[in-house]
């Protein structure tokens, strides 16, 4: 064995271990009641989440990879996310807390003498540790779900994590981003997910973007100007949501006194003006942007400001440089359970001044979902493929619960744009005006 596939398959033996420890540690955070309950009908029990990421990593890994007998094929179809919606999973026959912890380190057990053994080369599923790799990301996906599912939960605070760090530059204000094509995608990622690929060049106008993201005090303003009672600012389909679902505020936003407050896994504090808003669905943060006289930027708008180097005209791995984020560089990895002030990453910006692409709050864009010329579904149809349309707008850069493995400049989320469950805000572009981009 090479010294360079040695050190692949330790690190891919780190990420399986640090997920695994992430998410045993918000699974044992709960008791068995709490962990077999829904909190809401928006997220699945914790218990499911956890049986889950087994039953994925034994389908691809034990039974794909390895080619080994099945451990449990018959909770497949308990486990299928396609089969059973959300708000049903409580009804289903799970597995118990502690059958499913049983379950998913007899799992792993395999999967570890099977990383011992199994060529990572050749077969395009296992190239460069891809399997892997897909297993580790989907397992840091859900415990970013389970991270907002311990938002929803009612009851005692049973997580904590250090504050974010303060701001160390004041920021402020829009970056030009200058007309011009830039490499959109990632053709060389190994672990890259097909809806990232392949590589391409798009040729974007210019356009200004926010130097940071939209912070509460900015969003606490919109408010306080009626945005949420003037039609004019939202579309049509936006005004619809806020009407039907009652919206007057980012979720876990309440009134306290002439301000607000909010409640963070279980925790009431006054909200951190200078904090990026987070809660926050696609209507809300189109309405804003419209109230501010801007709007959202595209995926295209987006990646460039995060990763086009105008000195050299290449695409970075992040918005700093191709080096993995360190703690230094972005608010990720659920090291702090709340966004960070703006401007509390220098070392994280763009090389354009762009602030806090990756990492803190996902961040809205206008666009819909959808494929690269040139896509090709891997390694199954189910997990971009299917959900491709205007049914859903797509998230950039990760937030304060996203892991590294599973963030970087080319990484792609994308929810309905009704959901603010999750941990997304937003920042604003907008058009030149006449002589502003000569």
């Amino acid at each position: 064995m090479t010294a360079e596939m040695e050190q692949l398959r330790a690190r891919i033996a780190d990420e399986l271990e640090a997920s695994r420890s992430r998410t045993a540690m918000l699974a044992d955070a709960v008791d068995d009641d709490d962990l077999t309950r829904q909190h809401s009908t928006l997220m699945s029990p914790l218990v499911w989440d956890l049986a889950h990421v087994g039953n994925q990593e034994e389908l691809w890994l034990v039974r794909d990879v390895g080619g080994l007998t099945p451990i449990r094929e018959d909770i497949d179809h308990l486990y299928d996310a396609f089969q059973h919606p959300r708000r049903d999973r409580p009804q289903l026959p799970l597995l118990d807390p502690g059958e499913a912890r049983a379950y998913v380190r007899t799992v792993r057990d395999k999967v570890l003498d099977l990383l011992d053994r199994v060529p990572l080369q050749g077969r395009a599923l296992v190239a460069d540790g891809f399997a892997f790799g897909m297993i580790v990301q989907h397992e840091q996906q859900h415990d970013e779900t389970m991270l907002a599912t311990h938002q929803l939960r009612t009851g005692a605070p049973v997580l904590d994590a250090a504050p974010p760090p303060p701001r160390r530059v004041p920021v402020g204000g829009e970056v030009l981003v200058p007309a011009g094509p830039f490499t959109m995608g990632t053709s060389t990622e190994p672990w890259a997910l097909d809806n990232e690929r392949p590589a391409h060049q798009v040729d974007v106008p210019a356009y200004f973007i926010d130097a940071a993201p939209v912070t509460n005090a900015q969003y606490a303003r919109f408010i306080a100007a009626g945005g949420y009672d003037d039609p004019r600012w939202w579309s049509e389909a936006g005004w619809r949501h806020r009407m039907e679902a009652a919206l007057t505020a980012p979720m876990h936003w309440r009134r306290d006194g002439d301000g607000w407050a909010y409640r963070r896994f279980g925790r009431v504090a006054p909200v951190i003006p200078d904090e990026p808003v987070v809660h926050v669905c696609f209507h809300e943060a189109r309405a804003y942007a419209a109230w501010a006289g801007k709007r959202l930027p595209s995926e295209a708008e987006w990646e460039k400001a995060a990763r086009h180097d105008p000195p050299t005209g290449r695409s970075r791995r992040y918005p700093w440089g191709d080096e993995d984020p360190a703690a230094h560089h972005a608010n990720l990895g659920q090291r702090h359970l709340a966004p960070a002030p703006v401007g509390a990453y220098p070392a994280g910006r763009s090389p354009l001044g762009v602030h806090q692409l990756i990492g803190d709050v996902w961040e809205w864009t206008s666009s819909d979902f959808g494929p690269y010329p040139g896509f090709a579904a891997f390694p199954y149809r189910e997990y971009s493929e299917v959900f491709f349309g205007a049914s859903y707008k797509v998230l950039r850069g990760g937030s304060f619960g996203t892991d590294t493995a599973a963030c970087r400049g080319t990484f792609r989320n994308w929810d309905h744009p009704i959901r603010r469950q999750i941990f997304s805000g937003f920042r604003c572009a907008r058009d030149p005006r006449p002589g502003e981009a000569d």
